[in-house]
């Protein structure tokens, strides 16, 4: 964790000279020398970090304490450089005012001056100390032996693509088999299979494996991770949603809703990752029971045998054990030869030996034969780096796993490593959307761009996570339109992993391992709670001042300590995720968030946040995501004035406060960093703001008047250049629009979505050439639409949802306009209650793979389409 803190102090250093240098005049010298000599001094620990390292590996016990004391002091680096870099800041802003030499006569004399100084000559005695003891145990610099850790390098761009398939059964063929068998047995007297088996085994791989081949043979299905810390309540509502009950029925009774659909059909379920007996005897009073008569099945995976023996009987068991030694290395082989599909056929003998050597080491557990693999395959295909890699595998057979987890962790670099670690902060087996974590990480500054680099760090933050994914450390859960992570998870293996480390390091704790450890909380710089325990916690531990990151993920009433402790100034990230409880006592928002300045990423999610967010929320000025899009909180409109804004998630269910009259039309809209605009009603803004948002990437507007396409219809100029998803909504059915949409010179749009809407398309020239989602909703469709859409070059998916064909009219042709129709088109997806009739000849549609029809149950397909509906 040093190297991370390090790192830390090294960055910020720099951006605070030049900071310092960008303004006029040398009033401030002497706080630059100071900043400077805090980066020389990171760099120089930093240098003989790994020698002092590689000592405690090799049993040197004396050399630990030294990496604690370096560990504390750079963590003490970092606080001085965000303690007082507001202050920094404040005292330079004032200097363009007035003389700069009165300026630094008064800042010469301030107490931030002194304390300034006094902390750095604490630190300086601390630095000396440890040189004398690095000295005398003979710790050297070896930054010329290693390769800069500080400077991430994208890894080879082939490996970003280079995703596990989460059903990939190799090795598993037999268990495979006997299983579908099974599940597809009409006799089976219970019908609940039961996968159980030690971490790491492949009990989820498996058993994707199996749901992916047997459920669409059943009238509905689901499949759920229930995890260590369950919540019924969101078990259920996911279940309900997977098998078909309409939204109304999820928010009343929707126990009742949804046992009562259950008992009408033939259902399969996955339950992933079940801890303990209680959460299923809290699921069997709604689910239905499983046998021979309904037909319908459950698959559960648990670590325990007697879990799954409570749940399906002795004879649901199916007890996965490890691979065998021809089976582990011949998924090794599939892994590591991912390009290459001759793995062998250039190695050497020797080579291959040492494979097995490596593969033996892994003891028949997939996850670490996966990830030993995903390792190597970023090194050279010589027998040198395979035996490096093999000469720091662990000898004990017991500790393999965990041995072969933490060499995954120390192959990382420097920069991915606190990007790593934060997963563990999410509870075990939570979806975490790319977009939160990665904003999170830009928030804590763990990525940070050079002055001459012209990518936006949010794509750098993007390559840290593919990395991850493509090293087998992070599993993808969805996927965007466009092949891009939308939400991923981690294995809890892995997820125990980052607990561990992070405790060790105070990376981060959790509600549940800080007790006993007051020295441990008092330096703390993230904390997690997952199912409540904030008022306990703050009552024991009043003052967490070096926090950075404060998570909290619970069905529990707003917790009323951070009232009055959320007073922390160095806080960075808060998000606080409280589903609806079963109180629905709606709270607002503590003062107390007034007091965060230095807050980068505020999330908040739950409908029972109400009232008004605080107008000093618009006076932070180094706050990059807000995001209170599922709440129903207002906002000051004046938070379009903040320049430094990027992503801005705002509920469509509640807009901003109205600033009426002058007040109102002095707004200026000055957010040239925006990227991200959700949920905003047009009716709120001068459709001719939208020339100031030259960076928005993605735009979602609730609209009601016209003004907006005469804006973004602008001939043959796109006022959003860079803008990759478009989505128009009014949220008036019967509103009509006059004006014509024109988006051709939109060449970076590649998702539009357009609802209750009624435009005029001249032709398809009118929609982007790139497009490659379209979603149309409340549209009436007609030759001409269909023609426009049969002709972009690149579309791939089609959406109509409670769309309608002109009077008269039940037939919808895809192949229109001949035989080059939807030559890129892979998925057509219908939704609503209509009676349409759909066909296609032959040679229309020629990459199209499957077509969903949801809510429709009179569609007709043409025979070819009909093999295509999934």
């Amino acid at each position: 964790m040093a190297e991370i803190l390090l790192t830390a102090v090294i960055d910020k250093s720099a951006g605070i000279v030049g900071y310092l240098l960008s303004q006029e005049g040398q009033c401030l010298y002497w706080l630059k020398e100071d900043i400077e000599w805090l980066q020389r001094e990171a760099r120089h620990i930093q240098s003989y970090l790994g020698d002092a390292n590689e000592k405690v590996v090799g049993g040197d016990l004396r050399v630990k304490s030294l990496i604690k004391d370096v560990e504390e002091l750079a963590g003490d680096m970092e606080d001085i450089l965000d303690e007082f870099l507001p202050q920094i800041e404040s005292h330079k802003s004032k200097g363009a005012l007035s003389c700069l030499k009165e300026l630094a006569c008064i800042l010469c004399h301030t107490r931030f001056s002194n304390k300034f100084s006094m902390e750095i000559e604490k630190i300086k005695r601390r630095v000396n100390e440890i040189n004398r003891v690095r000295t005398t145990f003979g710790i050297t610099d070896t930054s010329n032996n290693n390769n800069n850790q500080r400077e991430y390098i994208p890894m080879d761009r082939r490996r970003l693509f280079l995703h596990a398939d989460e059903t990939e059964v190799v090795g598993l063929d037999d268990n495979f088999n006997m299983l579908q068998a099974k599940l597809l047995d009409q006799d089976l007297r219970y019908g609940v299979i039961s996968i159980v088996g030690m971490p790491g085994v492949g009990k989820t791989t498996l058993a994707k494996k199996l749901y992916k081949q047997i459920y669409n043979q059943f009238d509905c299905s689901a499949l759920v991770y229930v995890s260590q810390q369950p919540r019924v309540g969101e078990i259920f509502l996911e279940i309900g949603k997977q098998v078909g009950l309409r939204e109304e029925e999820w928010k009343d009774n929707l126990e009742d809703n949804l046992q009562s659909l259950l008992k009408r059909k033939r259902y399969v379920i996955l339950l992933d990752d079940i801890w303990n007996v209680e959460i299923w005897d809290d699921l069997k009073l709604v689910l239905p029971e499983c046998d021979s008569r309904t037909g319908s099945k459950i698959i559960i995976t648990s670590r325990n045998s007697n879990i799954g023996r409570y749940i399906g009987g002795n004879c649901s068991l199916h007890v996965l054990e490890p691979l065998d030694s021809e089976k582990s290395f011949e998924l090794f082989t599939n892994r590591i030869s991912t390009f290459d599909n001759n793995c062998w056929e250039n190695a050497s003998s020797d080579l291959e030996n040492i494979g097995k050597e490596i593969v033996e080491k892994c003891d028949g557990i997939p996850l670490a034969i996966v990830l030993i693999a995903g390792m190597l395959r970023a090194r050279e295909r010589t027998e040198h780096a395979w035996n490096c890699v093999l000469e720091t595998m662990g000898q004990n057979i017991q500790d393999q796993c965990s041995n072969i987890l933490a060499l995954s962790y120390n192959d990382l670099p420097t920069a991915l490593r606190p990007c790593f670690l934060y997963f563990g902060l999410f509870p075990e087996d939570h979806e975490i959307p790319a977009f939160d974590v990665i904003n999170m990480w830009i928030a804590e500054k763990f990525i940070v761009t050079s002055t001459n680099n012209r990518r936006e760090v949010e794509d750098i933050a993007e390559d840290f996570l593919n990395d991850l994914v493509s090293r087998n450390l992070i599993q993808v859960s969805r996927r965007t339109f466009q092949g891009r992570i939308a939400s991923c998870r981690i294995h809890d293996l892995l997820h125990s992993l980052c607990v561990t480390l992070a405790r060790g390091s105070n990376f981060f704790l959790t509600k549940d391992n800080t007790q006993g450890d007051v020295g441990s909380v008092t330096r703390l710089r993230r904390l997690a709670f997952y199912s409540g325990g904030v008022d306990e916690f703050f009552s024991s531990y009043p003052k967490p001042k070096k926090l950075r990151a404060l998570l909290y993920f619970s069905e529990d009433s707003y917790p009323s300590s951070l009232k009055t402790h959320l007073n922390i100034k160095l806080l960075r990230v808060l998000s606080m995720h409280i589903p609806e409880s079963n109180s629905r006592r709606p709270f607002s928002i503590p003062e107390g968030i007034a007091n965060l300045s230095c807050l980068s990423y505020l999330k908040l999610w739950g409908p029972n946040f109400v009232g008004h967010m605080p107008r000093s929320i618009v006076k932070f000025k180094r706050l990059l995501t807000l995001d209170i899009g599922w709440t129903n909180l207002r906002i000051g409109f004046d938070v379009m004035e903040m320049k430094q804004l990027r992503h801005l998630r705002l509920s469509q269910f509640v807009q901003p406060i109205y600033m009426s009259g002058a007040k109102f039309s002095s707004v200026n809209v000055l957010l040239p960093n925006l990227q991200t605009l959700i949920g905003m009603d047009i009716c709120y803004m001068k459709a001719g703001w939208l020339h100031q948002l030259a960076n928005l990437r993605k735009l979602s507007l609730n609209i009601n008047k016209n003004s907006i396409f005469e804006v973004l219809s602008t001939p043959h100029v796109a006022i959003l250049p860079k803008l990759e998803v478009l989505k128009l909504k009014s949220l008036l059915q019967d509103y009509q629009h006059d004006d014509q949409i024109n988006l051709s010179s939109y060449d970076k749009l590649r998702k539009l979505s357009l609802s209750y809407t009624d435009l005029k398309i001249v032709d398809f020239e009118a929609l982007p050439a790139n497009l490659v989602k379209l979603s149309l909703r409340y549209v009436q469709l007609d030759t001409n639409h269909i023609t426009m859409t049969e002709k972009m070059p690149k579309l791939k998916i089609l959406k109509l949802r409670n769309c309608w064909l002109p009077y008269g009219e039940s037939k919808l042709d895809l192949s229109a306009s001949g035989a080059d129709s939807f030559q890129q088109l892979e998925l057509l997806h219908i939704i609503g209650h209509n009676s349409w009739e759909v066909t296609a000849d032959e040679l229309a549609a020629p990459k199209l793979k499957k077509i969903l029809v949801s809510h429709a149950p009179n569609i007709r397909l043409s025979e070819r389409l009909a093999r295509l509906r999934i």
